[in-house]
């Protein structure tokens, strides 16, 4: 499956760039700026303001595998709590 490159213009603090973003890369951008209850662009503006290096589109892509990595660290910990809560409510059955 080949992932399309999509360029699109945004305004970033008044001005317009344009960023090239695989389409799910465009789709994941626009469920968090939802979630976070801020416009695309408000979004792009602070990932922006963020970045060290590199241009706006690398710094989404980095942002979303960032996005994911802490959704799955956040899973992690549930699991584990709930290991450590059923070692501890269990044991007394053994």
């Amino acid at each position: 499956m080949k992932s399309s490159v999509i360029k699109r213009s945004i305004v970033i603090e008044g001005h317009k760039t344009s960023v090239s973003l695989e389409n799910e890369f465009w789709d994941t951008m626009k469920m968090i700026a939802i979630q976070r209850k801020l416009t695309l662009s408000e979004l792009a503006a602070l990932i922006d303001a963020k970045r060290e290096q590199g241009n706006l589109s690398s710094a989404i892509r980095l942002f979303v595998l960032g996005y994911y990595r802490d959704q799955l660290s956040e899973c992690d910990k549930r699991n584990r709590t709930r290991e450590i809560l059923a070692n501890v409510i269990s044991p007394v059955a053994s």
